[in-house]
């Protein structure tokens, strides 16, 4: 009968530090910080790609002009 507690609490032992790690995962991914740091990452990635980087420049481009000809109108 000892034996069998003794197992029990090493199983509850075992499961709380897995627990633990678990929620020091999920803390880890859920920072905010954390989340806007990647999500900073994925848009710099996304703008610095070839058809993205050119179409914002034709747009600012384009924008540009628009304000030159409304200022000498």
């Amino acid at each position: 009968m000892a034996n069998e507690t003794d197992r029990i609490e090493q199983e509850i032992a075992k499961a709380r530090e897995e627990l633990a790690g678990t929620l020091d995962q999920l803390v880890d991914r859920a920072n905010p910080q954390r989340l806007a740091d990647d999500a900073k990452v994925k848009a710099v990635a996304l703008v610095s790609t070839p058809p993205v980087k050119y179409s914002l420049v034709g747009v600012g481009v384009l924008v540009a002009l628009v304000v030159v000809r409304k200022i000498f109108r």
